[in-house]
């Protein structure tokens, strides 16, 4: 036989290399096969949402602000959405125990909350190791809802009839006026650090239990000025116990139309509310995000839902996910400052 015709045996590195590639390509085939049924799946779970009932986390107790404006807009979304949204109300260490708790949860459009944002966003920051949180990495926005002014309120003590003139008293006090607030980290106590900023005022900060003691005090002029919410100002301005100097929004409050906003008082600048909205854990789907935010809109263009939102002292209003996005991040960064210059240390 000539070395033409002579036959060679197998190279065994070309035999186990074809081994491989044929036992990759069977195993491939599965595996993108399971990858297209899951694809397809949580597609047509996507197109189906919801099939069954939402549950929508208040993260505070019966009755307060948040907890009226979430079932307002509860019971409206199970309308738009055709689903029951249950509420459930899970309070604790300031609102972070319900907020953390959503934001560990699945991320399928199943689990809600309705949280107060601007707490949310000083609570991430002011108590980083503990919250449970983060507002740009835990959460995925789906709306903000309402905003809640803050009235800048003095005691009958005070001789001070306009903000101006509470701003000349403060600075001729030596050691300057008292200000109670409803708690260390609160949004009032971080309100009433950028005042003392924005307008050059020594004050001296006096933190309580809730709203309902600080203003007390005020009236029986144990402190002499708390910036709160209006629904837990506005019964004891009309009731004449309190003076309300400003309120701390670009425009007035219809509710309180005689009293001028901080811009038209001197202080120009000056805005701060409370803002509440709706946010799903991160990762849920962007159809269900689109989806929850098409029922929101639809929710939020109901007069009576906006009749009820003023009722509790707030102002609807209504936010893509992307302008929610970006107004959570403006707190976070806002009050991020504000807790670093004022060197505030959580309790």
């Amino acid at each position: 036989m000539t070395a033409a015709h002579r036959s060679h045996p197998p190279n065994r590195r070309a035999l186990l290399g074809a081994a491989l590639l044929t036992l990759g390509a069977g195993l491939a085939l599965p595996t993108a096969a399971r990858a297209a049924a899951d694809a397809a799946s949580n597609a047509a779970a996507n197109a189906g949402y919801p099939a069954r009932p939402i549950k929508l986390v208040i993260p505070y107790t019966p009755g307060g602000a948040t907890d009226v404006i979430g079932r307002v807009v509860g019971q409206r979304l199970s309308l738009a959405l055709g689903q029951p949204v249950v509420v459930e109300n899970r309070a604790g260490a300031a609102g972070n125990l319900g907020a953390a708790a959503v934001a560990k949860e699945k991320p399928d459009g199943y689990t809600l909350l309705l949280g107060a944002l601007t707490s949310h966003s000083i609570n991430s920051v002011l108590m980083a190791s503990t919250a449970g949180f983060t507002m740009d990495k835990s959460f995925a926005p789906i709306g903000v809802v309402g905003r809640v002014p803050l009235v800048v309120t003095v005691g009958p003590s005070v001789k001070a009839a306009s903000l101006g003139e509470f701003i000349a008293l403060a600075k001729s006090r030596p050691g300057g006026l008292n200000y109670g607030s409803s708690g260390n980290g609160s949004p009032q106590h971080l309100a009433a650090e950028l005042f003392k900023r924005q307008a050059g005022v020594p004050l001296t900060h006096v933190p309580y239990k809730g709203s309902t003691p600080a203003l007390n005090d005020l009236m029986g002029g144990q402190v002499d000025v708390v910036f709160d919410t209006l629904p837990a100002t506005q019964g004891f301005i009309k009731g004449g116990r309190l003076r309300a100097l400003a309120v701390t929004t670009a425009q007035r409050v219809p509710s309180i139309a005689d009293i001028p906003t901080t811009a038209e008082a001197g202080l120009s600048g000056f805005e701060v509310t409370s803002m509440f909205g709706l946010l799903a854990p991160a990762g849920t789907p962007a159809p269900i995000v689109a989806r929850l935010s098409g029922a929101l809109k639809e929710v939020m263009g109901q007069q009576e839902v906006k009749d009820a939102l003023v009722a509790q002292g707030a102002m609807p209003t209504f936010t893509t996910p992307a302008e929610a996005r970006t107004q959570i991040a403006e707190e976070v960064a806002r009050w991020s400052a504000v807790i670093r210059q004022a060197g505030i240390q959580p309790d």
